[in-house]
């Protein structure tokens, strides 16, 4: 990138950061767990809701207890299960349409992340009727409160429950792009671990690393907070303590519960620390190929962290002697080298590849170019790379030919 560029990203960036304690951002309210939904919803004077999910979760049964206790308490409810992985603008449409014919008055997000970057979208568009969904695209372009929204995570990672971030895709395009807005932060974030008992163990892996993906890049960028720090080192500490317990018994509820802490920690840092080079990447690559956004979070990670180099050596020792993988006399650079293994390591040890299929080498310069138009400025970086830089991690994480 050359200087005028870098100035450019680096002036934008420090305007965000200043301007960071003048900002709206919220928390939302916890709870733990779905049975005390009804009550908040009385409270808002709120009689009929929209669940948005998916279909494998609708048919498994596990929005019975929240159903059952919507039906219990007299509170209407509509089901929306035709969210897809990586939701797109035609889901929030949809979805959108059966929220109105329905008179609904408030949004449940039920699910993975996509389930609740669907139903934040949703929330978008009901406060801004007259504007396309990819006129969101960016920061601050929905300045409307949204519907009520409660999000119930079922996996502990994306940390979509605490985020003012949502993330969709354009059905003609492909492409993923974010939207950011204070108004997409959920009021209630259901915090239940009986919610994430049932998931897959790969998924379980994946949605953890990507939570520990987010309490990284949040910690290394240049738009820190004292606070967003605390939370990205609990956050660190937390998923290496309990990640791979929760892989190995999906019946822990110690380590569920706390999985569910860290992603919720994670998330409020990345929110206001941002992301970086790593989701980028990861979200052109769902966005063509539809690969799961953990999945690749984790097999990119270390490859992008190894790309910053000494930059954020001292950083990366923060994290590695909070995960307990280093101690106060390792010296930086090794730190970083050892906080670099042990990703592999977590990644190995959960059956995660160490490259993704289906990459095709003639979409690497458009993939690359939709990551840095995503990052460039945004993105508090350590070190700021230009759409040919990028390219190399396409290379990086290709399965090789056969």
């Amino acid at each position: 990138m050359n200087f005028l560029q870098t100035a450019c990203c680096r002036v934008f960036q420090t305007v965000l950061r200043l301007a960071l304690p003048f900002l709206p951002y919220r928390s939302p309210k916890v709870i733990r767990s779905v049975q005390e939904v009804p009550g908040i919803l009385h409270e808002q004077g709120i009689g009929q809701v929209l669940i948005v999910t998916d279909g494998f979760l609708h048919l498994s049964g596990m929005l019975e207890p929240l159903k059952s206790a919507l039906t219990r308490n007299g509170i209407g409810y509509t089901v929306f299960d035709e969210t897809v992985p990586n939701p797109t603008v035609w889901n929030v449409e949809l979805a959108r349409e059966r929220y109105l014919a329905d008179n609904c008055q408030g949004l449940i997000g039920f699910g993975g992340g996509s389930a609740i970057d669907c139903a934040k979208a949703v929330g978008a568009r009901i406060a801004r009727p007259n504007k396309p969904i990819s006129k969101m695209r960016g920061i601050l372009k929905i300045l409307k409160p949204i519907p009520f929204l409660i999000a119930v995570p079922t996996t502990a990672g994306t940390g979509s429950e605490t985020t003012l971030a949502t993330v969709i895709t354009d059905d003609k395009t492909a492409h993923k792009f974010p939207i950011n807005d204070f108004p997409l932060i959920p009021r209630v974030a259901v915090l239940d671990p009986e919610m994430t008992r049932s998931l897959p163990k790969n998924m379980t892996a994946t949605t953890g690393m990507d939570a520990l993906t987010h309490a990284i890049e949040a910690y290394i960028g240049r738009s820190t907070t004292k606070t967003t720090r605390r939370d990205a080192l609990k956050a660190a500490s937390l998923i290496a303590g309990n990640l791979e317990k929760a892989y190995r018994d999906g019946n822990d509820m110690t380590a569920r519960t706390n999985m569910l802490t860290a992603a919720f920690l994670a998330g409020g840092a990345f929110s206001k620390s941002y992301v970086g080079y790593c989701h980028a990447v990861a979200h052109s690559l769902g966005g063509k190929y539809h690969t799961p956004h953990g999945l690749a979070n984790a097999v990119l990670l270390p490859y992008v962290l190894e790309a910053y180099g000494s930059s954020i050596d001292g950083k990366a020792k923060d994290i590695a002697v909070a995960m307990g993988i280093s101690d106060a006399s390792t010296p930086p650079e090794t730190a970083a080298r050892l906080l670099i293994a042990e990703i592999r390591r977590m990644n190995r040890a959960m059956g995660i590849p160490a490259k993704l299929p289906g990459i095709q080498e003639a979409d690497i310069p458009r993939l690359a170019a939709y990551a840095a138009k995503e990052a460039n400025p945004l993105y508090p970086v350590p070190v700021l790379m230009n759409r040919k830089e990028l390219e190399q991690f396409y290379y990086d994480v290709m399965e090789e030919s056969k």
